[in-house]
C-alpha cells in the first residue's frame, strides 16, 4: 500500500489518499472502511445518451465519484472489494443521492474521509504501508491423498490449491496400484507448488504432514527436479522446511506454525507472533487460569486493575457496525498500551484468528492473578 496524502485535523477528522499495490492491500482497505465514511474513487458508470434524432443509447463512461458508504463486500479468495453507497458530490453523469457500487482495484488510488480516525485504523495504515510487513510464508499441509497449498501473508491464510487423489490400500504382494496413485498425487502437488508459490517473495515453504509423508514427498519432488533440471525448485531447495502436523487439513497449519524450528525461522513474521501469543494464552489457561481471561467484560475488568500483559483481539471486532461498540474496543486497546501492555491484533482470515474468534475474539494474558474477578465468576456460576 502506498500513502499518497494524509490530511488529519486536530480532532482526528480528515482524509487519506492511498494506492493499493497488492491483492492483500484490499484486505487492509476492507478493514479501514466503515459505514458512513466518504469514499472517492474512479469508477465506470453506464449512462443513457440521446442523439439529435431522438434515439436513446447507453454507453459506459469512466468517472470519479464520492460515495457515502452504505455496504462493503469483500471476497477473500479473489481479494476483490466492492463498496456500495449514495453519491454525495455533484457529477455530470450521476445524480446526487443516486446509488452506485465502486469496485476498488489494485494500482488505482482512492481517497477515504472519516469524521474520526481512531488509533487502530491509523496503525493499520502504517502497517499496510510498511514493506517489512510483507514477509511471506507458504505451506503445503498434506497426508496421503490430500494436500492444501496455502499462502500465509501477514493478514490472512489463503488456500491456493487443494489436491485430492484416491490412494488404494497396499495389497499383500502387490503395491503397484498404491505406488502409482501416490506418484500421481505427488506430481499434482508439485505442479500446484510451481503454479501458486512465488519464490521471489516467499522466504520459507513449510511442508507439514503426519508420519513420513512429507519426507517421501520432498524426496520425490527433488529427485524429479534433478531429472527434469527444474531450476526453480533446485535453486529454492533451502527454503523448504519439513514439520509435523496431525493431518493434511488447513486447520493443522496452526500446529506447524507452532513448531520451534518454524518459529525461529519465521521470527520476523506477524503470523508466527500471533500463533505464539495464542499458544501462550492456552498454556496459561491450562496451568494458571487466574491469569488468562477471555470475553469483553472480563478483559475490561482485568484492564481496570491494570493487570493485562498481552491483549489478543480480532480485527473482526473493529468492523462492528455500532459506533459505540467499536469505540469500546478501540478504548480497550489504547488503555492496555497506556498501561505498558502488548496488543496483538489478529487477522480473522488467519487460522489463529479463527481460533481466537471462537473465544469471543478478545482474550488477555495477565501480569498477575485478579482474584476478585475469579471470585465473582464462581459466585455468579453458583447463582446460575
Amino acid at each position: 500500500m502506498r500513502l499518497v496524502r494524509k490530511d488529519l485535523e486536530k480532532d482526528n477528522a480528515g482524509q487519506v489518499t492511498l494506492i493499493p499495490e497488492e491483492p492483500e492491500d484490499m484486505w487492509h482497505t476492507y478493514n479501514l472502511l466503515q459505514v458512513g465514511d466518504s469514499l472517492r474513487a474512479s469508477t465506470i458508470r453506464k449512462v443513457q445518451t440521446e442523439s439529435s434524432t431522438g434515439s436513446v443509447g447507453s454507453n459506459r463512461v469512466r468517472t470519479t465519484l464520492t460515495l457515502c458508504v452504505e455496504a462493503i463486500d469483500f471476497d477473500s479468495q479473489a481479494c476483490q472489494l466492492r463498496v456500495k453507497g449514495t453519491n454525495i458530490q455533484e457529477n455530470e453523469y450521476v445524480k446526487m443521492g443516486a446509488y452506485h457500487t465502486i469496485e476498488l482495484e489494485p494500482n488505482r488510488q482512492f481517497t477515504l474521509a472519516k469524521k474520526q480516525w481512531d488509533s487502530v485504523v491509523l496503525e493499520r495504515i502504517e502497517q499496510a504501508c510498511d514493506p517489512a510487513w510483507s514477509a511471506d510464508v507458504a505451506a503445503v499441509v498434506m497426508q496421503e491423498g490430500l494436500a492444501h497449498v496455502c499462502l500465509v501473508t501477514p493478514s490472512m491464510t489463503l488456500t491456493r490449491a487443494k489436491v485430492e487423489v484416491n490412494i488404494p490400500r497396499k495389497r499383500k504382494g502387490n503395491c503397484s496400484q498404491h505406488d502409482r496413485a501416490l506418484e500421481r498425487f505427488y506430481e499434482q502437488v508439485v505442479q500446484a507448488i510451481q503454479r501458486h508459490i512465488n519464490f521471489e517473495v516467499v522466504k520459507c515453504v513449510l511442508v507439514a504432514s503426519p508420519g513420513f509423508v512429507r519426507e517421501q514427498f520432498c524426496d520425490y519432488m527433488f529427485q524429479q527436479a534433478v531429472k527434469t533440471d527444474n531450476k526453480l525448485l533446485l535453486e529454492n531447495r533451502s527454503k523448504f522446511l519439513q514439520v509435523h502436523s496431525s493431518s493434511g487439513h488447513k486447520y493443522a497449519l496452526k500446529e506447524a506454525l507452532c513448531d520451534p524450528a518454524v518459529t525461529s525461522r519465521l521470527s520476523d513474521t506477524k503470523a508466527a507472533g500471533e500463533v505464539k501469543a495464542l499458544d501462550d494464552f492456552y498454556k496459561m489457561l491450562q496451568h494458571e487460569p487466574d491469569r488468562a481471561f477471555y470475553g469483553l467484560k472480563h478483559v475490561e475488568k482485568a484492564n481496570e486493575a491494570m493487570a493485562i500483559d498481552t491483549l489478543l483481539i480480532s480485527d473482526e471486532l473493529f468492523r462492528h457496525q455500532d459506533v459505540a461498540t467499536r469505540a469500546r474496543y478501540v478504548k480497550l486497546v489504547d488503555s492496555v498500551r497506556e498501561n505498558m501492555g502488548t496488543v496483538r491484533i489478529f487477522s480473522s482470515l488467519h487460522v489463529s484468528g479463527e481460533q481466537l474468534g471462537q473465544l469471543t475474539g478478545v482474550a488477555a494474558i495477565l501480569r498477575f492473578p485478579v482474584a476478585e474477578l475469579s471470585d465473582q465468576e464462581e459466585s455468579s456460576s453458583e447463582e446460575d
